[in-house]
């Protein structure tokens, strides 16, 4: 496998990977009553996430520029998505794990008020204790309770669609290029077709609703438990979405390349 794959590969992981962790931020918001603190402090995290984001395109594009083959970069593309996939679930794993660490930076932080002492204890001795204490794995009684708790079916759907449009728009672009050489710089600046489908769904209807959703938490009209059945339902869409994804690279795809004759 080419180096400039690898790297793709590895990127899409951690992207994926921070992604699915996001989900449980408002949670520790709303267990610390620092919903700001908390989402700042994760912005470290999705820091490195944006720098990947804008080293994937570019690598991916080069490698498909110097192998036109389409058969062979279709296999490529899916198994990037699957290890995007992978890389959901196991972020999924690791939520109880992140919780915990960020409770503990949230409380660190509002006391220190200082992010360089809170980096420079976390690689400390009794830091790097307290990451081994934090390690732990998913309860299957958080689980169980997606079968006899009532969760919002319609925002957790919609977040499948948003997942699955979002995870082929970065790809689908470039591989309508490998469809249409002549026209693969149009092709690949009409990734907001795609993306922005997810856009509006996000904007719209997701985020409103988790935001008045971790507001009724937070005031008493919501208990966490339901709050927490609800993340659990948007992790799982995600994984779904992302896996999902693999049936629309193709149909995305043959949509750009239209667009693109079109314009």
């Amino acid at each position: 496998m080419a180096i400039q794959i690898i790297v793709v590969i590895l990127l899409n992981f951690i992207i994926s990977l921070i992604g699915t962790l996001a989900y449980s931020v408002r949670l520790v918001g709303v267990r610390t009553g620092k919903i700001a603190v908390s989402f700042a402090l994760f912005n470290i995290l999705m820091l490195v996430s944006r720098v990947a984001v804008s080293f994937q395109v570019p690598i991916l594009t080069r490698y498909v520029e110097g192998n036109p083959g389409a058969g062979d970069l279709l296999t490529v593309f899916n198994v990037i998505i699957v290890i995007s996939g992978t890389a959901t679930v196991f972020g999924a794993i690791l939520i109880p794990t992140f919780q915990r660490l960020l409770y503990r930076g949230v409380q660190s932080f509002t006391i220190d008020r200082s992010l360089s002492k809170l980096i420079i204890h976390s690689f400390s001795k009794s830091g790097i204790r307290y990451i081994k204490d934090c390690v732990t794995v998913p309860s299957k009684e958080n689980v169980r309770q997606l079968t006899h708790k009532k969760y919002p079916r319609r925002i957790i759907f919609y977040n499948f669609l948003a997942v699955a449009f979002l995870t082929v728009g970065s790809l689908a672009p470039i591989y309508a290029g490998i469809l249409e050489p002549d026209l693969r710089a149009t092709c690949i600046t009409l990734s907001s077709i795609v993306n922005g489908i997810a856009t509006i769904l996000m904007t719209i209807f997701i985020d409103p609703h988790l935001s008045i959703m971790t507001d009724d938490v937070i005031d008493g009209k919501r208990t966490e438990d339901e709050f927490r059945v609800c993340v659990i339902g948007l992790v799982g869409s995600k994984t779904l979405g992302t896996f999902a994804s693999l049936l629309l690279l193709l149909p995305f795809s043959y949509l750009i390349v239209f667009m693109a004759r079109v314009i």
